[in-house]
Parts: C-alpha cells; structure tokens; sequence
C-alpha cells in the first residue's frame, strides 16, 4: 500500500487548506484512514480518522469544528478540510491506514503512513 498526501503549502492566519491523500492498492474500501502532524520538536498528534464507509468520523480536540475529514472510496483518495488556521496548525501533516473495522486515534495501531506534506501557517 502506498499512500501519497498532497495539498500542503503556506497560509496565512485565519484562512483554509485541504490536503488530499492517494492510496494505491484495491483494498482501500477495507481501510480505516487517518490523519496526524507532527510539528517540530513536538510528538506525532492525532488529528482526524474516517471509517471504512465514511459514515464514523473522529477529531483530536485541536481539530474539533475547525476540520473534517472525508473520503471517496471510488477514487481512493481520503481528505482533510482544515478551516479557521492558525500558527499553531504548522507542521508536517500524515496520512495513514489500517485495516480494521474501527477509526482509532492512536498511531501504534495504524500500518501504512504517506511521507508527509508540510502545511505552515503564518500570523
């Protein structure tokens, strides 16, 4: 399985951004995806994981209201909204997946992660 994220960049304070993850393979529809960062000098944070479906979705309380995740099972493809940033959001934001029946925040439990893409905010 590869996965591939795409979508970072520079914004500023207050504005959005949606990165987007790709991901090889026929078994995406059994895959529960997730998103995380990883801002420097700081551990891996969980922020966002789909259902296999889509129809269960959970947040880290930095992304509660602010983002939302989504995906499209015909395109292999799983998304992240992130509305309202701020410099705080800066970091390398990763895609990943495992498959399971259940989204799940910790990211022991998660098998295949993409390379990462940087998304900076600036004030």
């Amino acid at each position: 399985v590869q996965l591939v994220e795409s979508g970072g960049g520079l914004v500023q304070a207050g504005g959005s951004v949606t990165l987007s993850c790709a991901v090889s393979g026929r078994t995406f529809s059994e895959k529960v995806m997730g998103w995380f960062r990883q801002a420097p000098r700081k551990e891996r944070e969980f922020v966002a994981a789909i259902s296999r479906r889509g129809g269960t979705t959970i947040y880290g309380d930095s992304a509660k209201g602010r983002f939302t995740i989504s995906r499209d099972n015909a395109k292999n493809t799983v998304d992240l909204q992130m509305n309202s940033l701020t410099p705080e959001d800066t970091a390398v934001y990763y895609c990943a997946a495992r498959t399971a029946l259940f989204a799940s925040s910790s990211s022991a439990l998660y098998d295949d992660w993409g390379q990462g893409t940087q998304v900076t905010v600036s004030s």
